[in-house]
């Protein structure tokens, strides 16, 4: 058996894994990204009669790029789609202070702690702390909200609700503090990247989002011929070209993809609020990222198994701890005060700061762009032990506090003067 038919075998393996596991471990106190992870730490770990093929970020760099960027914008669609509680200024309070402060200051906060301890230039620090920042929408699937309901008056609770919307636009709001690392390196200017990378490819995103969801909207449920009017057909591969329409007219329109995902999602979803199409839509996306995160954290248990932390210091491994045990958690608490959440969910909105497949991500893509003045085995070992934590840290947490809080949250509904 060759090397090649190895690889398909785990892969297929992967896949069933994937289909299986999450039904099994439902009450469970550990998620599936933390067995996938272990997985691959074992996986290579193994005395294999054919020698598996070492993951190496620095030499597949593009291919790791893609594969990362297909899978965030799969999970993008499927965070959008899942959301029940419509648009409002208060409604969203939670989600647009977790953007507004959470994100830039611990974009900042850990830029410093980098810079700092790791005596690293300005450029690189600032693209650790953008790489980190965001939340991730693919390995919080524990702390997400659930499926679609078609249930007008049901409202999501808020733990789940601002880290899901959180997770689904911060991803592309952390766009500009990257390309602010990638200007600080020397290829672009600070007049470029507030015209161009804040300004113009936000409201790009935002406005072929939101047109894109318009369109497909008023096709899916209202078009006046019926072989168009996709909802009534229950096809859930109709939910991957609306995602890949919407990023990739947003990128040749040089906006976010990613925000622009998440505006389609949210567009479609307020097209027609209570039909149960967006089930149908919800479930083959839920199944493509599952599939898609199974393979990543193979690859990413692989490349620790082989020597991808040899370039860790305690000083990266200092940045990678404080990020996840204070600055995150500190940050957001302190934003969500005398906000809509009560202490108990403002508290688990500001531990659950999951990191995940949007760092390989950022750092694959700004590596491409630009020379950091550092090694970057260094940069994928600091990274790599940040998600390594919080796959670790927060998958085995999420599943026993969100059901304490769960059952907290029932008892006061049966009791409300409780």
């Amino acid at each position: 058996m060759g090397d090649i038919d190895l690889v398909f075998v785990i892969a297929g393996a992967a896949a069933l894994l994937a289909a299986a596991l999450p039904a099994l471990i439902d009450r469970l106190p550990v998620s599936l990204p933390v067995l996938f992870l272990a997985g691959g730490l074992l996986l290579y770990a193994l005395p294999l009669p054919v020698e598996l093929p070492a993951p190496d970020p620095l030499g597949q760099r593009e291919e790791l790029e893609h594969l990362t960027e297909i899978t965030l914008i799969v999970s993008l669609m499927g965070a959008g789609l899942a959301l029940n509680r419509p648009f409002g200024l208060r409604t969203w309070s939670s989600t647009a202070r977790l953007l507004a402060i959470v994100l830039p200051l611990t974009t900042l906060l850990a830029a410093g702690a980098a810079y700092t301890l790791l005596a690293w230039p300005l450029a690189a620090a600032l693209l650790l702390g953008a790489a980190l920042a965001p939340t991730d929408p693919v390995l919080a699937s524990d702390v997400r909200v659930g499926e679609p309901t078609d249930d007008p008056e049901h409202d999501d609770d808020e733990v789940r609700f601002s880290l899901t919307s959180e997770a689904g636009l911060n991803d592309g709001l952390a766009f500009p503090f990257v390309y602010a690392a990638i200007a600080l390196a020397g290829t672009g200017g600070l007049i470029t990247w507030i015209a161009v990378d804040f300004f113009y490819a936000i409201a790009a995103g935002v406005a072929v989002g939101l047109a894109v969801g318009w369109a497909l909207g008023r096709l899916f449920f209202g078009s006046d011929r019926p072989p168009l009017r996709l909802a009534e057909r229950n096809e859930g591969f109709v939910a991957l070209a609306a995602t890949l329409l919407s990023y990739g007219i947003a990128e040749m329109a040089h906006g976010y993809g990613f925000v622009a995902v998440f505006a389609t999602a949210c567009a479609i979803r307020a097209a027609e609020r209570s039909h149960g199409y967006h089930s149908v839509l919800h479930g083959f996306v839920e199944q493509v990222e599952r599939l898609f995160t199974a393979w990543l954290l193979l690859l990413l248990g692989g490349f620790v198994a082989t020597g991808g932390l040899a370039a860790l210091t305690w000083q990266g491994a200092a940045v990678g701890v404080l990020l996840l045990v204070v600055i995150r958690p500190v940050v957001a608490w302190a934003s969500l005060y005398r906000g809509l959440a009560d202490h108990r969910e403002r508290r688990a909105i500001a531990f659950f700061g999951v990191r995940g497949i949007g760092s390989l991500f950022y750092l694959a893509y700004a590596l491409g762009q630009a020379d950091f003045g550092v090694d970057p085995a260094e940069l994928w070992a600091v990274v790599a032990f940040t998600v390594l934590g919080s796959v670790c840290l927060h998958g085995l947490t999420s599943t026993p506090v969100l059901s304490w809080l769960d059952r907290i949250r029932h008892r006061r509904v049966r009791a409300p003067g409780l």
